[in-house]
């Protein structure tokens, strides 16, 4: 039967905000994790102690800002309004009912004025992945490090180009000194560094991104969050923003020693895909004691029928063998860290198979050979090995991974504000929300597990006295039958 429509109710009642929140809320089991005390301590010293308005509680603040990036609500306006209705929300910020929501421009005021400039996000992300150390949840062991795009708040036809300095490598000053090294082993004078210019594609509304155009990715403005990953169970261990013209392996070295620094790692291994695949890398990664293994990346065939590979390097002469078992000289060094081999043109110009092999006018092939080049075949010979490809295997399982759990659920597809160090914040605080949520369900998995340890312990406890008392029954039964 339909019945009437009950009206409005208006009568009160006697309930807490704790009965409203479901047991299994993901807010309960992130509050019974993760201690966010530390919070307060790392902003202590940008309020004033003694004098002006009570301000409001940063744990709350901080914590407000964390609900958006752990529910995917890009809009801090749009966050005031959820908490406003959820209770949830409400319990986790230790809000009561009637309290007042802090307006949106509490927040953003916040972020722009008091923590602009300051590495409070940074203290919070670290503080978070200390606390999954210190739960045996990560360990620093294996770790895996890649980059995703951001696209940035800046229309790609609103741009200007500009005469810029080329980007000058984060490994100039170990280049320069292996070069130099080299030039004098062969008795060659130091190269000079010439500074480079180039026409910059720059945008006109978010200057410090980066005008990206890579081979199978959109092209626009775009920041690039390089993410390392623990192997153990996903926690993300570093978050760096670049724009989105910089090169992968850039930042990789540097961001690297800060972690094993920071969180005293013994960090044996770091899986990485082939952009990272570079001499540098491979290098400088040997020299922290660390293996690399790097994913495969076909090599590009050129012009000429025979390729690189046909010629053999030998080591204890210091030149190229080609296949017809002429030698190529050690010619040069430049100042981008590559050796040069050239053949004699007199013996080329003889040379039947000179036409699938060279094109130069001289009839002289010439073979380009990395100062740091046998860090990149130890690398690649690491990478075939059965412990190389178990160790690159996983890498879909933890730090893609990551990335997809955060765009499809914590809104990490663009840029929601503008600028690098306010990109920078915004990648912070959505590794940290990543972290608390995982850090809170595995914690919630390791109790049920236990209890249900328990509970078998505890059945094959009674399971045993049962078989005990049954024993003694047949006993008594058997004594009472046929006697002693």
């Amino acid at each position: 039967m339909l019945r009437d429509a009950s009206p409005q109710q208006y009568q009160f009642e006697t309930i807490t905000l704790d009965e409203l929140v479901p047991e299994d809320h993901l807010v309960r089991k992130i509050d019974a994790a993760i201690d966010f005390g530390f919070i307060r301590d790392a902003v202590a010293h940008l309020y004033c102690p003694n004098n002006g308005r009570p301000a409001i509680d940063p744990v709350r603040l901080i914590k407000m800002m964390l609900l958006g990036y752990l529910f995917g609500i890009p809009s801090e306006r749009r966050l005031v309004k959820e908490i406003q209705v959820n209770m949830a929300y409400r319990w986790f910020l230790r809000m009561s009912l009637t309290e007042k929501v802090p307006d949106a421009s509490t927040l953003s005021q916040n972020r722009i004025r008091r923590f602009n400039d300051s590495d409070v996000f940074q203290q919070i992300f670290d503080h978070i992945v200390e606390q999954a150390l210190v739960r045996g949840m990560a360990n620093g062991r294996v770790l895996y490090t890649d980059s995703t795009h951001l696209k940035a708040d800046a229309n790609p036809r609103k741009s200007v180009n500009e005469l810029r300095p080329e980007g000058v490598s984060e490994y100039i000053e170990q280049l320069n000194a292996a070069v130099e090294a080299d030039r004098k082993k062969h008795e060659k004078k130091a190269p000079e560094n010439a500074v480079a210019a180039k026409n910059t594609k720059v945008s006109t509304t978010d200057p410090e991104s980066g005008f990206m155009h890579r081979d199978n990715k959109p092209k626009g403005f775009f920041y690039l969050d390089h993410r390392t990953v623990d192997g153990k169970h996903g926690i993300i261990m570093d978050t760096h923003v670049t724009p989105g013209n910089v090169h992968d392996s850039q930042p990789f070295i540097g961001r690297l020693r800060r972690q094993t620094e920071r969180f005293r790692l013994n960090t044996v291994a770091v899986g990485v895909d082939a952009g990272y695949f570079t001499a540098a890398v491979c290098h400088l990664t040997r020299e922290e004691g660390i293996a690399l293994v790097p994913g495969y990346r076909r090599p590009n065939k050129g012009k000429n029928a025979l390729q690189k590979k046909a010629f053999c390097y030998d080591p204890n002469q210091d030149v190229y063998v080609c296949p017809e078992n002429k030698l190529l000289i050690y010619s040069t060094t430049d100042r981008n860290g590559y050796r040069h081999y050239r053949s004699e043109p007199s013996v080329c110009q003889r040379c039947e198979r000179r036409s699938s092999c060279t094109q130069n006018r001289k009839a002289q092939k010439t073979i380009t050979r990395h100062v740091w080049e046998e860090a990149k075949e130890t690398a690649n010979e690491l990478r075939l090995t059965k412990w190389g490809k178990k160790i690159y295997e996983r890498r879909k399982e933890t730090v893609e991974r990551s990335f997809a759990d955060a765009k499809q659920h914590h809104g990490h597809r663009y840029a929601r504000f503008r600028g690098l160090m306010k990109v920078q914040m915004q990648c912070l605080l959505a590794a940290a929300a990543q972290n608390m949520k995982k850090i809170a369900l595995m914690v919630a998995l390791f109790w049920l597990y236990k209890q249900s340890w328990m509970r078998l312990q505890l059945i094959m406890k009674l399971s045993r006295a049962l078989h005990r008392q049954n024993e003694c029954r047949q006993k008594n039964i058997a004594i009472a039958t046929f006697g002693r």
